[in-house]
């Protein structure tokens, strides 16, 4: 019986300095990478500006669902500075285009009403507003997140997702992401409840990472803002979810650099003081996805 060849090992580097120069474009995650949903790590922004102070371009690539323009406020008001990003992408920016495209067809929105802006940017784009309507009356559904992700799980939904389901509704979810860190506390995501509406037998439309169209507008983003076209061999994602960040930029053909201070850091805290050897790699090896290096957290 042939013995398989041993799982590449993962480099942990100390700052991006130490790869920034093979690469002309950075796709940057924001959450958990950039902030924590209350404050910025103010050294992420430095190694990012650092980074474009060489030439390269920066686009952030986020799986907020809300289109671009309030995610850039929200981001500067946290604390990230201007001067470490050329552009952002959202994930709301793909689910604009996918309500966009069915004009003015009932839906049905799960959600916080601070996501609104997605169906008034959807009617501009497609100068058809989509009507709000209750699960009996709508041709499909989109999900921006839980209503209240502050005391509610997709527990809460198992009855709204099983009317949707025996009505055979396309759900678009806004947010691929299951859960994200916000400060000390975890919440869910759009994501965790379009897993449950597939458990159910429901048709899920993700609009973010790790799926190729919100890859396809960061990489065109990142070309129009050097002005030429780009390698994708010299394009470098950055994140801390391996499910979104680091299987998405492996999907995509991009080099990925793991942030290990993110969505994975209880498990791995856990798996170290349970004894493990090399909790890291361990979770590339399981994952069977290989960043190209890792970080503590992104520092210059």
């Amino acid at each position: 019986m042939t013995t398989p060849p041993p799982f590449p090992r993962v480099p942990l580097i100390e700052g991006l300095s130490a790869i920034a120069d093979r690469y002309d474009a950075i796709l940057c995650d924001v959450w958990g990478v950039l902030h924590n949903g209350r404050q910025a790590f103010l050294p992420a922004s430095e190694a990012l500006a650092a980074f474009r102070r060489r030439g390269g371009a920066v686009v952030l690539i986020s799986n907020a669902p809300r289109p671009n323009p309030p995610i850039r406020e929200q981001v500067v008001r946290l604390g990230v500075s201007p001067e470490a990003f050329d552009a952002i992408v959202t994930s709301g920016d793909v689910a604009i285009e996918l309500v966009a495209e069915r004009g003015a067809a009932p839906v049905h929105h799960v959600g916080p009403p601070r996501d609104l802006s997605l169906f008034e940017a959807a009617a501009a784009r497609a100068g058809a507003r989509p009507v709000l309507v209750g699960v009996e009356d709508a041709s499909y559904v989109v999900c921006t997140g839980l209503f209240d992700d502050r005391v509610e799980t997709p527990d809460d939904y198992v009855e709204r997702l099983r009317a949707m389901a025996a009505r055979r509704l396309p759900f678009v979810c806004a947010n691929p992401d299951l859960v994200v860190h916000r400060g000390a506390d975890l919440v869910y995501c759009a994501g965790a409840l379009a897993e449950a509406y597939e458990a159910l037998g429901g048709e899920a439309i993700y609009a973010g990472k790790p799926h190729a169209p919100i890859y396809e507008a960061a990489l065109a983003s990142a070309s129009a803002t050097r002005r030429a076209p780009l390698a994708r061999s010299r394009v470098l994602a950055i994140g801390d979810a391996m499910r979104t960040d680091i299987a998405g930029a492996a999907g995509q053909g991009l080099d990925a650099l793991f942030v290990v201070a993110g969505i994975h850091r209880q498990d791995l805290e856990e798996a170290e003081r349970g004894g493990a050897q090399d909790p890291l790699q361990s979770l590339f090896e399981r994952e069977n996805l290989r960043p190209v290096a890792a970080m503590r957290a992104l520092t210059p």
